[in-house]
């Protein structure tokens, strides 16, 4: 055996311990809820296919395009400290939705999710635009604008709301949850793991990205399609999981954060643990919601406000972070 080997063997630990984890609170999911799963077979059977199973791959399939989108995201902005759920692209998904609600009531999911994803794109175009004019050498100054930003396209789109009376919706699309979660109302997340396959389709282009637009360019990326391409993918997963189960905070800061300290800024080696974390991250969130007032729930994006945020100070002030 050569020396590289065990290297390599020790390199993939945190992934496979991260994925058993996953697994096994994937099976736990599936026995926490008010349904009986120990009735008789029929019923537990048709419990298991219809709500659990449905919830827990929904859960799944958002954290892990979440955190991944974020990690396009931070590679974009070339900043750590961004998460598309805080610096607008998720307002200006509900934006968009909520336009096409108001407009075309009758439309069906997809075009709900089409509208939302062009207005994420945009909102996120902008931002990255308007933070590209900021002093390089403040990278501070990236999440105040991100999270300045991200607060005015919310306050534009709940004033829009209001005017409307339609607040309640809106409450449903900026506060993730998986309650309504069931057979039949959820399969279009599966399209999300087709846009993390993108993502790591196109890793390395994203990691020459992060150099630098004269640097890539030097190097022979194609800057701009490499740049819309992963507007494009972090626009997707926002309007697919905005419209399907509502926004969650911080999985897209966090996970990337945390993972950034292993694998550094290699985007193709960190899209597995990133994916894997944050499904991990959302499916506790949401255990922590269904029993910690049983049988009544909390919605998961409630509790991710509160664990992301104190994770996320825990990360900011860290040492090692510090001197990253």
């Amino acid at each position: 055996m050569s020396r590289a080997e065990p290297s390599v063997w020790l390199s993939h630990v945190p992934i496979f311990l991260t994925l058993a984890a996953v697994l096994a609170l994937s099976g736990v999911s599936i026995f926490v809820g008010v349904g009986d799963i120990f009735a008789s077979r029929a019923d537990s059977l048709h419990l298991v296919l219809a709500s659990r199973l449905p919830r827990t791959f929904a859960v799944l399939l958002t954290g892990a395009s979440l955190a991944v989108a974020g990690l396009v995201m931070q590679t974009l902005a070339r900043n750590r400290f961004v998460d598309p759920m805080i610096a607008g692209t998720g307002q200006s998904a509900a934006l968009g939705i909520l336009a096409v609600t108001l407009y075309a009531p009758q439309s069906t999911l997809i075009l709900k999710v089409l509208v939302g994803s062009l207005a994420a794109f945009i909102g996120t175009a902008v931002f990255l635009l308007l933070a590209r004019r900021l002093p390089p050498t403040e990278p501070h100054l990236v999440p105040l604008f991100a999270i300045i930003y991200g607060g005015i396209v919310g306050a534009f789109t709940t004033a829009f709301a209001w005017h409307t009376d339609l607040l309640q919706f809106l409450d449903v699309w900026m506060n993730g949850e998986f309650s309504g979660v069931v057979r039949g109302r959820y399969e279009t997340l599966w399209a999300t793991a087709v846009l993390v396959i993108s993502a790591w389709w196109v890793a390395d282009r994203l990691t020459i990205l992060s150099l630098g637009r004269e640097t890539s360019i030097g190097l022979g990326l194609n800057y701009t399609i490499v740049l819309q391409i992963g507007l494009l993918i972090v626009s997707l997963i926002a309007g697919l999981t905005v419209a399907t189960v509502g926004a969650l905070p911080f999985v897209g800061l966090v996970v990337p954060a945390l993972v950034s300290r292993i694998t550094g800024d290699d985007v193709r080696r960190a899209i597995p643990l990133v994916a894997a974390g944050g499904a991990g991250l959302v499916l506790i969130s949401d255990l922590i919601g269904r029993i910690i007032r049983f049988p009544y729930e909390i919605p998961a994006g409630t509790i991710l406000g509160v664990v992301g945020a104190i994770a996320f100070l825990a990360i900011l002030f860290s040492r090692s972070f510090r001197h990253a």
